[in-house]
Parts: structure tokens; C-alpha cells; sequence
């Protein structure tokens, strides 16, 4: 007696889960960079002595928080180009702009906020502050012009994957 059972398996719905992953990353990365930052900024912040520990430890976790959601928005990436076109990797704009969020997410992580709480420890110190303020400046401008990378980036792969989620097939 032979039997055959029917396995009913579902299919993940990676788009779902990119637009979930890049919308939570979005709205958290603008009330970071909307409340949070001005907040700690108007409070005085930068004139408490562990200003810098505590900015590293706040933003260190949010650049890890960044982390995973980039990886599993470039993980959702390429198995929904794999699966969407029939087993063969296409390499399309969805996965570069992926890879490009990913890369913003680790500049964040392992260069910038390291570096610019280094600087911000040297604030604290007994230093000049006219040596200090122009690479601190050059930090924070590369920080914006990230951030607003990021902000591009992932608007346009949010309208490509609710478009493709919308679409009648």
C-alpha cells in the first residue's frame, strides 16, 4: 500500500517581508533622526561629560538594529529575484540598492559612530576645540548624506515591492 500525502506548502511572501522590514527601518530612522537627535541636541547633550558613551551606546545599537533589518531586506532581495525569475539569479536594481542599504548599515556600524564618538571623547578633553570641530563637521556631513542615501534607496524599493505585491498576475 502506497500512500500519498499531499503537502500543502505555502509560499513565503518575500515582498511582504521586505516592505515590513523597510518600512520599520524607515519610520524608526526618521523618528531617530527627527525626535531623538534634536531632542538630545536641545537638552544639552553635548555639554554633559558622557555625552560620547552614551551616544555610542544608543547609536551603536541602532546602526545594529540597521544591520539585520539590511540583511534581511538583501536576503528577501535575492530570493525573491531567484524566485521570481524561474531559478535563475537575475542581478536587477532591487538587489544593488539592497546591497548599497547593507553597505550603509556597516559604514554606520564599523566607521562612523566609532570614529565619531572617538571625537566626541576628545571633546571632553583638554584639546583645542578648532582641531576637533572640522572632521567632526566632515563626519556629520557624511552621516547626512548617508542618511539621506538611505532615505532614497529604500523609498524606491518600497514602491518597487508594493507595486510588484499589487500587481494582478
Amino acid at each position: 500500500m502506497n500512500m500519498f500525502f499531499s503537502r500543502h506548502v505555502q509560499q513565503i511572501n518575500w515582498s511582504a517581508i521586505i516592505m515590513f522590514a523597510l518600512g520599520f527601518w524607515l519610520s524608526s530612522s526618521l523618528v531617530f533622526d527627527c525626535l531623538v537627535i534634536p531632542g538630545l541636541l536641545s537638552s544639552g547633550m553635548m555639554s554633559q561629560d558622557g555625552f560620547a558613551s552614551a551616544g555610542y551606546t544608543i547609536f551603536g545599537t541602532f546602526n545594529h538594529v540597521e544591520l539585520i533589518c539590511a540583511a534581511i531586506i538583501l536576503a528577501g532581495s535575492l530570493v525573491w529575484n531567484y524566485s521570481s525569475s524561474l531559478g535563475q539569479l537575475k542581478i536587477d536594481r532591487s538587489i544593488w540598492f539592497a546591497g548599497m542599504l547593507l553597505a550603509i548599515a556597516i559604514i554606520y556600524t564599523y566607521i562612523l559612530t566609532p570614529q565619531m564618538s572617538a571625537w566626541g571623547m576628545s571633546l571632553t578633553s583638554s584639546e583645542s576645540m578648532e582641531r576637533i570641530t572640522m572632521p567632526m563637521k566632515t563626519m556629520h556631513i557624511a552621516y547626512w548624506s548617508l542618511e539621506a542615501t538611505k532615505l532614497i534607496l529604500a523609498t524606491s524599493l518600497l514602491s518597487k515591492f508594493y507595486r510588484s505585491s499589487c500587481r494582478l498576475v
